[in-house]
Parts: C-alpha cells; structure tokens; sequence
C-alpha cells in the first residue's frame, strides 16, 4: 500500500491550477512532442465533464473545430500541461453536459455567471 503511495509521488508534478467546474470556458496549453521537437498547442473549449477524483482526476473539453465537435480528456496531473485559464465562468445547473453534443450554433452557448464586485 504505501509503495503505491511512493509511486503517485513520484509522478505527481506539483503544479497548481485554478479552480474550474463545467460549463467554463478554457484555454489549456498542451505541450505536444513532434519527434525531437516540442511545441505548446492551445486548446480552447467548454468543460463538459469532470471524473476522479485526487490525483487522477481528469476532465473532458469540447470545442468546435470548423463545425465539427472535437473532444479532448486530460488527466489533471498531466506533466505535459503547462497551464489551465479559466476564459470564462459559466453559470450552468448539472455536472455532466452531454447535451451540448446534440446542440449547435446559439443554442450550445452557455451563459455567463456574473461576477459581483465591490469597487462602487
């Protein structure tokens, strides 16, 4: 048991990432190896779903790419993502939006939660 503990450790990567739920809109750089070299690629998209939990919990983008649907899972403790921004909060009632699949156009947008502050 405690060698399974010493194992995740070690393939943990530390990093801290901002809080975000379904519905928000963001933009996650990926670092993607193309033989010897290596590129940051940004993915943009609506988070539809989040699994796991801990260390292995990952979460599910949706983008639209020239009409077409594309999701993408990554797994929270990835080493090969540099960075998660939250683009936009989405103000949205269940866990899991599949039914944005079935959705296109106006109808998939999601609306924005507003943010309240206090600098009147």
């Amino acid at each position: 048991m405690d060698l399974i503990k010493v194992a995740e450790e070690a393939f943990a990567t530390g990093k801290e990432f901002p809080k975000f739920k379904s519905g928000d809109t963001v933009t996650i750089a990926y670092r993607i190896k193309e033989g010897n070299k290596e590129r940051v690629q940004q993915y943009r998209g609506v988070v539809i779903k989040i699994a796991g939990h801990g260390n292995k919990k990952r979460f599910t983008v949706r983008k639209m790419s020239d009409n077409i649907g594309v999701e993408r899972i990554f797994p929270i403790e990835s080493p090969f993502i540099d960075s998660i921004i939250v683009n936009k909060v989405g103000k949205v009632r269940r866990a899991k939006l599949y039914y944005l699949r079935s959705l296109t156009g106006k109808k998939a947008r999601i609306k924005e939660k507003r943010v309240v502050s206090n600098k009147a």
